[in-house]
Parts: structure tokens; sequence; C-alpha cells
């Protein structure tokens, strides 16, 4: 056997037990009875021990010195093996096995203090995680950033002050743009009471639409809505308010959208490290195509009025026109994943300046809620009212994805790419959406980037899917600016 062909073993193997980690989480978050949280830990942080030293083992460092890639995408595999075994060499087996256990532990503490809004019952949990990360940083840096370090593992190639530089361009556009709305009459909210029971079957309908494979796949509650897996184990979650389906319906959608991601990926990548999305920029720049250009455009809302009286009866508005408003209503709102498409990416220029200064120690956790109430009033001109929607609302800290966060904006502004290319493939995409049929544009998107999987960086995925033109954020600022200004009639 070729050193090619006993690393391909390798790294199926480990991507294999990799899954199953991952089932783990999924497990934890979904089904799992409270009190196994302790030694779901450890369990977590034993896979990881395995994990680990597969991903480090000096045997494979031999192979990808020796191995030669026969083809194209061999030499992708080449080069995303290397990338890992250089990152994963970096960090002690110590430090991510305690990262393993120490963040199952933390988000149950999350979700108890979330519920009963105590910030200082989840502080000591988070001090660790900060910790445990700033460490693990500074691992793999070696002397660099430490914040950049942990952005590549979820959007590999970028930087913080690239970043940065988007961000001052892209804030007093969308600034401008809120406040003229803001200025304007306020359409009216959908309002009633939607049982759970009609919720979900609406949210399975809508998934099977944007091409969710169920026999590969399943929709679960959780806290925090999420998608787990690859290949031909997929799962995804939802959640539920009675009073506001949108929450339940568009969480959903956003998650078909990772989801179907990884399962249209060439079959022939899986348990490679092709055989995932290439980043998360690219992976939200699938779920925020699905939520909004398509999920929240004039055709589709106009297909989910009917479906939504078919549902739940008469509804509070009585219009097409009304309820597409209704969907895309720009409100004052504390909450991340509940904002309107305006303002969203000023929730994540919050988030990402926070968690820089927290790895780069100039703030520490103990005063990250006077300073996230601060910057949320300075950003969104009114006050936190209470922890569980400022500080305590998302996940992601907990778990430890420092890093993370910039990929929403970044899935934004590629989405905002893809939709214009595609929109002029498709001339008539809006005709079949308003039928409530998104095979064409799903097709498009399967075709151009999710197949692809980690075949391109995730810069060269999106230009070779917009016929060569590269990322930027003009198209997603225009497209806000033309959506919105019809909306309110500006």
């Amino acid at each position: 056997m070729s050193a090619y062909h006993e690393l391909r073993a390798h790294l199926r193997q480990t991507a294999a037990l990799s899954e199953v980690a991952g089932r783990l989480g999924w497990d934890q978050q979904t089904v799992m009875p409270r009190g196994a949280n302790g030694q779901r830990a450890e369990e977590m942080g034993a896979m990881e021990d395995v994990l680990h030293a597969r991903r480090t083992d000096p045997a494979l460092g031999d192979l990808l010195e020796q191995a030669e890639a026969p083809d194209t995408v061999g030499t992708a595999i080449l080069r995303e093996a290397k990338r890992d075994y250089a990152r994963n060499t970096r960090v002690p087996a110590r430090l991510a096995s305690e990262l393993a256990r120490v963040t199952a532990l933390a988000q149950t503490a999350w979700e108890d203090a979330r519920a009963n809004d105590d910030v200082a019952a989840f502080l000591p949990w988070l001090e660790q995680v900060v910790a445990l990360r700033r460490e693990e940083g500074h691992a793999i840096a070696q002397g660099g950033d430490a914040y950049d370090a942990l952005m590549q593992d979820y959007e590999p190639g970028s930087s913080a002050a690239q970043v940065a530089a988007i961000f001052d361009r892209m804030r007093p556009r969308l600034v401008d743009l809120r406040d003229r709305i803001l200025g304007a009459p306020t359409p009216p909210a959908l309002q009633g009471h939607f049982p759970q029971e009609g919720q979900l079957r609406l949210a399975h309908d809508l998934a099977r639409r944007f091409g969710y494979d169920f026999e590969r796949g399943r929709i679960d509650l959780a806290v925090h809505p999420f998608s787990s897996g690859s290949g031909s184990d997929v799962r995804i979650t939802t959640r539920v308010a009675t009073d506001d389906p949108f929450n339940c319906l568009y969480s959903t959608l956003h998650e078909v959208g990772h989801a179907t991601y990884e399962q249209n990926i060439d079959p022939d990548y899986a348990l490679t490290p092709l055989g995932h999305g290439v980043s998360m920029g690219v992976h939200e720049s699938q779920s925020r195509i699905y939520e909004n250009q398509l999920g929240r455009s004039a055709a589709f809302t106009g297909w989910l009025f009917g479906a939504m009286q078919s549902e739940f009866g008469a509804l509070n508005i009585d219009s097409a026109d009304a309820f597409h408003a209704a969907v895309n209503r720009v409100h004052q709102g504390y909450i991340r994943t509940e904002s309107d498409e305006v303002q969203y990416n000023l929730h994540i220029m919050l988030r990402f300046d926070l968690e820089r200064a927290l790895i780069d120690g100039s703030l520490a956790p103990s005063d990250l809620e006077e300073a996230w109430n601060t910057r949320f009033r300075a950003d969104f001109g009114f006050a936190v009212d209470r922890p569980a929607n400022g500080v305590l609302q998302d996940v992601h800290w907990s778990v430890g994805l420092f890093g993370y966060f910039p990929t929403y904006a970044l899935g934004n502004i590629y989405a905002g790419c893809l939709n214009g290319t595609m929109r002029a493939d498709l001339p008539d995409l809006n005709q079949h959406v308003a039928k409530g049929d998104l095979s064409a544009a799903t097709g498009w998107l399967a075709d151009r980037v999710q197949r692809h999987g980690g075949l391109r960086p995730s810069v060269e995925t999106i230009a070779h899917a917009c016929d060569g033109t590269p990322p930027d954020e003009e198209p997603l600022l225009a497209y806000l600016e033309a959506k919105f200004g019809a909306i309110y009639d500006l």
C-alpha cells in the first residue's frame, strides 16, 4: 500500500471517530438526561484523548511527508491534512482533553445560568474556558496573534485585521439604513397563538422543500438550534415559541442550509478532509441564503402566507404584501438569532470586538457583562433588560467557539455574492419559489458550492461559484438597501 493510501486509511478512521464524538455532543443538547452531564464530560474528554493522539501521531507526519497526490482531489486532501496536522501538533494532549471536558460541563452551566438570568453562576466556567482557549491560541500561534490562530479553526486564511476592515466599511451603511427604516412607519407584526405541533409540521415541510433528506437526517428540539454531522447522518434542531412561529420556521431554514451543504458533498469525499464544509463562513453562506435571500424573499413569503393560513387559520395580517413586511420587520430587539437582516451584522460586530478583547486579555470575563451592556446601548440605542437577552444569550462562548462569530458576517457577505450570481443564472427563479418550489435554487447551490466540500479554500469556493468574481461586501449591502428600501418606501 502506498503512503498516500495509508494516509487515506488513517484519515478515514480518525474522521469516523470524530463523527462519533460529534454524536455525543448532539445527544447532550437534545435527549441526554440532565444527570448524565458529569459522565458525558468524561466521555467527551476520553474521545478527545483518542482523537488528539491520532491527529498528532508522528506516523501521520511521516505519511504526510511521503505521500504523493495522484490527482487534484488528492492534492486538496494533502493540503488540508497538512494544515490540520501542523495545527494539532502544537496543542498539548492535556489541553485538548481538558477543553473537551470543561466545555461539556460549561455548556450545561450556561443553560442553567441562561434560564435563571444568573451571570455569576456561569462566570467561573467562562473564566476556565477563556483561559483554556487563550492557552490554545497562543500554542497554535507560536508568537503570533492568538485570536487569529483561533479563527483558523473556522475560517482558514482569515485574520482579525481583515475582518475588522470589512466591518469598518459595512457599519456606516448598515447604521444609516437602520436609522432611516426606524424613522419610517413600522409594519404590523404577526400575532397570535401558534401551537407547537403545527409549527413542527410546517418546519418539516419547509425542510423538505429546501432539499433536506430525512433518510439521512432528523429534526429535534434544542435550547440553541444547531446542525450536526456530515455525509449520511446530518441532524438539525430547532426551537419553538408558541407566540412567534418565525423563530421556529426560520431557525429551521437556517439549519437546513447547513445540513444540506453536508448532505450534498460528493460522496467520494466522505470521511476525508474534504468531506465537510470548507469553512464556517461558506457554511453560513448556505444557511443565510436559505433563510434570507430565499426564505424571506417576497416570492417565498407569498407562498408561506398561504401555508400559514392552511395550518393555523386566519392570521391578524390579511395580505401577502403585509405578511412579507412582517417577516422582514426591522425592530428593536436583543437577540441575535431573531434579528432582522439589517441589524444582524451589528450584533456580530459587538461579539467580535468583545471576544477579541477576552482572548488578548484586555477584557476580563468578570467585566464582560458590563462591557456587553455598555456596547449594546451604544450600538442599538436601548438597554439590555436581563442577562438572557444579553451576555448569556449565545451558547458559543460556553463551548469555546472563540473566533467563530465573525464567520456569520462573512457568511452573509458570501451569500450576497451567491444570490446575485444565482439570480442572474436563473431569471425565472421567483416564479418557481412563489409556488413553494425551491429545487432550482437548491440545485444551483448544490452544484456551485455544496458538492465541492473542502476541495477549494473558502474564498476560492465562493469565487468559483460566482464565475470568478472574488467576494466582497457590496452585493450584500446593495441587496439590503434595495429590499428594505422597497418594503419601507425609503
